[in-house]
């Protein structure tokens, strides 16, 4: 079997394999998170601050083996299955398989072997960042009393982990000469408290002879207006929710204000999709296609509109965490005209072929539409025009700082 896993578990893998997690040399299982949780130790009783987890979509069994792969399908690593739970969490040793090429700033990653190496016996003053370091001055004095090297150790993980390797950069210039920067992917945990512990034990992997964490960036939103947004409209066929999509592109086209991305479901199926069928697998994959591409315009500052019928309500929850996971905001729009009104008009014959057996898994006939009880804002084109249903979503957009 082989297996991509998600951002964080990427992340606790590379340490993992590093050495920068010592002693753990896996993926825990329950047992291990139990004594983690009530006593801040692996089962042995070894101290260990944090869960470092791994869920397979996938039964396995004890013995069997899994490669793990980056985001670009390279192998990185062999789990070994020790157990698995029956929501998927798989724990087991790993084994790599070469250094791992993915993510940013390649060239700044060492394992704590080649730091210790690097420093030739000479004690480290090793200060963890999420963000800038407000008092230089402090890290080189306490350097100075030490008669230790600095070494900073961004914490690369996620978007913003790009500029937190850039502040480490600026930072060691202003620093004596000889100042380390390593880029270490590690995750941030929910509790400050565990994950404090958790880079304490990072930075002792590295050769810390002492430790600062450096201070929690301070995060001001940008206003609305210049954050990327996703309008994501569902509903059924039929529903109108297509052409107030194209309405509302035109209309932001118009206004002028925001760089606008139109992704209507059928041109993503001729083109991003292309032969994917219906069923319920390759829907959820046309819709997380579709998350994809809008979160990447959300990431850059755009607004993305969407239009495809997504039907269930778990793949546009995916949707909605792919682009809050960037920064980027996410209005969700169910065009609920009822399924006899969808029906009635039946512009492209669907609903007919549905009910005569020739479209099988068609929704609203033969397989279901979950309705989302977490819209932003609903419509029922009914008895409303179109310019009138467009008219309510950009006064959305409006209300919502997103549209000046």
């Amino acid at each position: 079997m082989e297996w991509t896993p998600d951002a964080r578990e990427l992340a606790d893998l590379e340490l993992l394999l590093s050495g920068a997690f010592s002693p753990l040399t896996g993926f825990l299982g329950h047992d291990d998170l139990h004594a983690v949780h009530e006593r801040g130790t692996l089962a042995d009783g070894a101290p260990w601050p944090a869960p470092v987890t791994l869920h397979l979509p996938e039964p396995v069994s004890p013995g069997d083996e899994v490669t793990l792969l980056d985001p670009e399908g390279t192998p990185l690593a062999v789990l070994t299955v020790a157990a698995q739970e029956p929501d998927g969490l798989t724990s087991g040793p790993v084994r790599g398989l070469g250094a791992p090429e993915h993510g940013p700033f390649a060239r700044l990653r060492r394992t704590p072997a080649e730091v210790a190496e690097q420093l030739g016996g000479r004690p480290a003053l090793a200060v963890t960042m999420r963000g800038p370091l407000d008092d230089l001055s402090e890290v080189a004095a306490t350097a100075k009393e030490l008669d230790a090297a600095i070494l900073l150790l961004p914490l690369a993980y996620g978007e913003e982990g790009p500029a937190v390797v850039r502040a480490a950069l600026r930072a060691a210039e202003q620093l004596p000469a000889g100042t380390l920067v390593v880029s270490v992917p590690l995750a941030p945990r929910e509790e400050p408290e565990i994950d404090l512990e958790l880079r304490e034990h990072v930075a002792a992997n590295y050769g810390a002879a002492e430790h600062l964490a450096g201070p929690e960036p301070v995060r001001i939103p940008g206003p609305p207006h210049r954050r990327g947004l996703v309008v994501f409209f569902t509903g059924l066929s039929g529903s109108g929710k297509s052409t107030i999509a194209r309405g509302l592109r035109d209309a932001l086209l118009e206004l002028g204000t925001r760089a606008v991305t139109h992704l209507d479901g059928d041109v993503v199926r001729r083109l991003l999709s292309q032969g994917l069928t219906f069923s319920r697998a390759d829907r959820d994959l046309n819709i997380r296609r579709i998350g994809f591409v809008a979160a990447e315009v959300a990431r850059h500052g755009g607004l993305a509109v969407c239009a495809p019928i997504a039907p269930y309500a778990t793949t546009r929850q995916e949707v909605r965490e792919m682009v809050e996971s960037v920064g980027g905001d996410f209005l969700l729009v169910h065009v609920a005209t009822p399924l006899e009104e969808c029906e009635r008009r039946d512009r492209k014959g669907l609903y007919a072929k549905a009910r005569a057996g020739l479209i099988p898994e068609f929704t609203g006939v033969s397989d279901p539409y979950e309705e989302p009880d977490d819209a932003d804002l609903v419509i029922d084109t009914t008895h409303i025009s179109i310019e009138a249903a467009v008219a309510r979503v950009l006064g959305a957009l409006r209300s919502g700082g997103w549209v000046r």
